[in-house]
């Protein structure tokens, strides 16, 4: 059994259908890479999982826990944690706070300062501005505190929605440094990105997502060596 398992889900916003009916699974220990353009569905399908939006059909298991009809705390509570896109930091909260604020279903204080530890480790710059406003620190340390605060949770599985986004060369590469990183101390991670060619630089499979439906699902190195996903996606030439 996969860790995550998405069955014919399908979410709608109104008339619109923005998951036509997708199914992926997540195996423990991968990191799995959604790629697609805006539009695709990629955020939707996470915010899903995350029980932000109430699919109109199908299902969602994680480690055989049905997940419909639960509340987005409750997932958090099972395992899962979501650093969105966009960062979604509390601005006016100091960094310490945010941390604080992800570990909202934990109760051990030994066990919160240790992991605090072990993000601040993770992300050094942090530790420099833990008392530091969020909403005044710049796009590429908001997403480490993004991240930071979605581990504070412990979560087996980690969603990321756009980790690179509007981030220099230099810092996409930090990032996705951290992200290798993250896996290989043991956390499974769906991984939303842009950037096609470092999310399956990282990725051991990945799906495309083609309005609402998904269009290939294969090794990494597979779809890197499609001529069609590299002509959409990639930059290749077809």
């Amino acid at each position: 059994m996969s860790l995550l398992e998405v069955e014919n889900l399908v979410a709608r916003y109104g008339r619109i259908t923005a998951l036509a009916g997708i199914s992926l699974h997540v195996d423990e220990g991968e990191i799995v890479a959604l790629i697609g353009a805006n539009g695709a569905g990629k955020t939707t399908t996470l915010r899903a999982i995350s029980g932000l939006v109430r699919p109109a059909s199908g299902r969602i298991l994680f480690d055989g826990t049905d997940l419909h009809g639960r509340a987005p705390h409750a997932i958090v509570r099972l395992g899962i944690g979501h650093s969105p896109e966009g960062r979604r930091v509390f601005p006016r909260m100091t960094v310490r706070e945010n941390l604080e604020l992800g570990a909202f279903t934990r109760t051990s204080k030994r066990e919160i300062a240790d992991d605090t530890e072990h993000v601040l480790a993770t992300f050094p710059r942090l530790r420099e501005r833990l008392g530091q406003q969020a909403g005044t620190m710049s796009g590429g340390e908001q997403q480490m505190l993004a991240i930071g605060r979605a581990l504070m949770g412990r979560p087996r599985l980690l969603l990321l929605d756009e980790p690179s986004l509007g981030l220099s060369p230099l810092l996409v590469q930090t990032i996705f440094g951290v992200i290798r990183e993250i896996n290989a101390q043991g956390t499974t991670i769906l991984l939303i990105e842009q950037n096609a060619t470092q999310a399956l630089a990282v990725a051991n499979r990945g799906y495309v997502l083609e309005v609402g439906s998904v269009t290939h699902e294969d090794s990494s190195v597979n779809l890197k060596a499609s001529p069609a996903v590299a002509a959409a996606y990639l930059g290749g030439a077809g």
